[in-house]
């Protein structure tokens, strides 16, 4: 099981795409739910911060092992989720990491991802 917290920049003027992004996401979440079992994806929450002019995306994830990669996704919503990603992050800037100090599971929860 893998914990993630990553943070990506938005490039300049692609906010609104961003929300147009997330209204996606939110709207096919029926779709969007069938592809986590596919990437054995058992939390996914993205985050939104504006900061000095700036946008970020925050994804936080909790993934079991051996998920497929969302690259290689046969499903619709997955294609159109990456042409946002591709339109809208800022690849200069890359991807911070931020390093899990705790992880808080309960047992039974931890039971129930494999």
């Amino acid at each position: 099981m893998t914990a993630e917290l990553s943070r990506f920049k938005v490039k300049e003027g692609k906010t609104e795409t961003v929300e147009q992004w997330m209204e996606f996401l939110n709207e096919h979440m029926d779709k969007v739910l069938l592809t986590l079992d596919d990437e054995k994806m058992f939390v996914e929450t993205i985050f939104k911060e504006e900061l000095e002019s700036a946008t970020y995306l925050y994804w936080y994830s909790v993934q079991g092992e051996g998920g497929t990669e969302l690259e290689s996704s046969n499903h619709e919503v997955d294609k159109k989720h990456l042409e946002f990603w591709n339109e809208c992050i800022d690849f200069a800037y890359g991807s911070v990491d931020l390093e899990p100090q705790v992880v808080m599971i309960q047992d039974k929860v931890k039971a129930s991802m494999k």
